[in-house]
């Protein structure tokens, strides 16, 4: 059969997949209001604030995950390099220009007029796309050291040193523990990559860690919380005041008291804290089963997709996913040193849901074309 030809699978979607997304992004905009009226009605006049635009967001997403789904995940190829540059101009342009800005200590969006954006959010994507085509491109010849792991790994090294200079430590682990796995995946001897963890990976993380100081403290914090109650260990402490206080069923949405002004960022970083205090064990196991489904569903994908492109780009999508939910969860259950990261389709936050929107259909697509 002709692929260009239109068929059941070239406009259909995966119902499977489609569903606990759309679930998952509908339980974020209640929870984003929830968690987030009253420090938008304190700072900003108006508890409907980010409710708002995280509906605004959502709709965006949305159109997003319809065009990825539609556009044939095979002209990724040939983009590869562009998204690669034009991921590199946007961490440069943080740094270098006036469109950079900085919050909570950090510069790691940029702003032209009202939008803004996380450059190493989209970074994150075009690594994918770029480990996806060169994995692919490599085939047999990934065996050779120069060949198959070098070249990954210079440039996640350049992205590293944009990432690290913002300073965001967390991100750089994210994107090294994507290109590992992608890179394992893909069929880079295990030689390599574990030869390299020792010898490379982990004193650079030794470093970077004991380099800095508010880097120690989180990870004190992490270690003992409750020894630094007031500074180290306060958001931790509180996540898992809030988890305690939901217990079984919760104290009902709406009816949590973490969120008013005792724990930091509840509507972002947080909100798996949020959820788990108003809705308790049962819907925070709720959401961990959602979560699970989707990445099962993308490692299908990935398993049936009809060619080692879309394979790995599939893996990749879900990998990345993946850890960030893992991160996620395990920062708000004090199982992790703290980091500020979203948690996809909860979370507030434009370019994270966008990404993971578009992720989505990307993997519909590459599911669409199993069959050909």
């Amino acid at each position: 059969m002709n692929s260009d030809q239109p068929t059941a699978n070239n406009v259909s979607y995966d119902i499977g997949l489609l569903f606990p997304v759309l679930f998952l992004v509908g339980i974020g905009i209640v929870m984003v209001y929830s968690a987030s009226s009253a420090v938008a009605l304190k700072r900003y006049g108006s508890d409907y604030l980010f409710l708002k635009k995280q509906a605004v967001f959502a709709l965006v997403g949305l159109i997003g995950l319809v065009i990825c789904r539609h556009f044939p995940y095979r002209w990724y190829r040939p983009l590869t390099y562009p998204l690669l540059a034009l991921a590199l101009v946007f961490l440069i342009a943080i740094q270098f220009t006036d469109y950079g800005f900085s919050a909570g200590g950090a510069a790691r969006w940029l702003r032209f007029g009202n939008l803004s954006f996380q450059p190493s959010e989209f970074a994150r994507f075009a690594l994918i796309i770029f480990l996806a085509y060169s994995l692919d491109k490599k085939g047999d010849r990934l065996k050779d050291f120069f060949i198959g792991f070098v070249p990954h790994v210079v440039v996640l090294a350049v992205f590293a040193g944009c990432i690290i200079g913002q300073p965001d430590f967390g991100s750089v682990v994210i994107l090294a523990a994507l290109t590992w796995l992608m890179m394992f995946v893909g069929g880079v001897p295990c030689l390599h990559l574990f030869g390299s963890l020792i010898i490379l990976l982990l004193p650079l993380t030794y470093y970077f860690l004991t380099s800095s100081q508010y880097r120690m403290s989180r990870v004190l914090g992490f270690l003992n919380p409750w020894q630094y109650p007031a500074d180290q260990g306060y958001q931790i402490i509180h996540s898992l005041m809030a988890f305690g206080t939901g217990g079984l069923w919760g104290t009902g949405i709406g009816k949590g008291y973490q969120k008013l002004f005792y724990l930091p960022e509840p509507h972002t970083d947080f909100i798996f804290s949020i959820i788990g205090e108003e809705f308790g064990l049962m819907g925070a196991v709720i959401i961990i089963v959602l979560y699970a489904w989707i990445l099962l569903k993308g490692i299908k994908i990935a398993r049936n997709a009809p060619d080692t492109f879309g394979s790995l780009m599939a893996i990749g999508l879900t990998i990345a996913m993946g850890i960030q939910i893992c991160i996620n969860m395990g920062v708000t259950l004090g199982l992790l040193p703290t980091k500020g990261l979203t948690l996809p389709f909860l979370s507030y936050g434009g370019t994270s849901l966008l990404l993971n929107m578009a992720s989505i259909g990307i993997l519909m697509n590459i599911g669409a074309n199993n069959n050909k």
